[in-house]
Formats: C-alpha cells, structure tokens, sequence
C-alpha cells in the first residue's frame, strides 16, 4: 500500500477533528492538507496501524498548534469562544433537527471540550490512544470526556430537542 493510500484511509477521520479543533470548514481543510503533506514527507513513519494513526492525529494537532501560535491572539481569543457551523436546510425531519442542535451545541463548547469529544467520540479513537496524542494519563482522557459529555448533555438538555417516547408495537393476540 502506497503511503498516499494509506494517509486516505484516514482523512474523513482527520478532517473530524481538525473541524472540531478549527471551528470551520476551511481552516480544518488546511489543516488537514497540511497534516497530509508533513507525513508524506516524513522520514520515519511507524509500521503498525495504532501507532501510524495516533501518528497523524499528533501531526494534525501540531499543524493546528503552530497555526494558533502565528495568528493574533485577540482574534483567536474571539474565534475560540464561538464558531458558527455552515448553515443547513430544515426539511422537517426530527433527526434532522437533533442533528443541528447538537452540532449548535458543541460550538458552544470550549475548543479542549470540543476536541476531546471528537477525539474519542467522533473519530473513535480509545482512551489509551487519545491520553497518548494529547500527552496526559488514561485517568485524566477519562475525566476529561466525562465533564466535557456532561456540558454537551446539559446544553442538549436545555434546548428543546427532546427524545421521542418509544412507541410500544402490539403483539399477535
């Protein structure tokens, strides 16, 4: 598998929790370019897939970082407190509506909540691995999601997405 192949396989991943660390679209695009561009060129790449992923997490992390450090630090402070998603259609659809407002909701959020829960949640990556690319103890990835589903529950909580009642289905008398 050619190294280009291999880094494919993982960009709808990467580009998940680059939106979640950037708070748009375009800047999480970058980022992922960027991501792409610093592994192909990489001189030591790991071998096993868990390593090769958490590998390309950190480079994405990092371009992030770097990002961060070469802009003004009062418009990052303004852009990291709100992001705006792009604007959806509603078309009537309960689910739909879930949808928004849970993606409304995670805006609200801080960017270290956000991440987490794109981290574990979203790209699916484990605690062990997640502790790893952000460089803390397994206890403290497991605290941290904790506190940030919590925040995203009670924001969802107070909007006013409900979940459905369960229909009971009649059985065959």
């Amino acid at each position: 598998m050619t190294e280009s192949a291999r880094i494919e396989a993982y960009l709808p991943r990467l580009y998940g929790y680059a939106l979640s660390l950037a708070g748009n679209h375009h800047q999480a695009e970058d980022l992922v370019q960027e991501c792409a561009v610093r592994a192909l060129t990489a001189r030591n790449i790991p071998g096993d897939e868990p390593a090769y992923r958490a590998w390309l997490f950190r480079i994405l992390k990092n371009a992030f970082v770097d990002q961060v450090r070469r802009k003004n630090t009062a418009a990052m402070a303004a852009k990291d407190e709100y992001f705006t998603p792009e604007m959806e259609y509603w078309q009537g659809d309960e689910r739909f509506i879930t949808v928004l407002t849970v993606k409304f909701e995670m805006a609200k959020l801080p960017r270290h909540q956000r991440e987490i829960i794109a981290l574990i949640d979203i790209v699916g990556l484990s605690y062990a691995e997640t502790g790893h690319l952000l460089a803390v103890p397994v206890g403290t990835v497991m605290s941290r999601i904790s506190r940030a589903r919590r925040m995203l529950l009670e924001a969802i909580g107070a909007s006013n997405v409900h979940e459905l009642p369960v229909k009971k289905k009649k059985g065959i008398r």
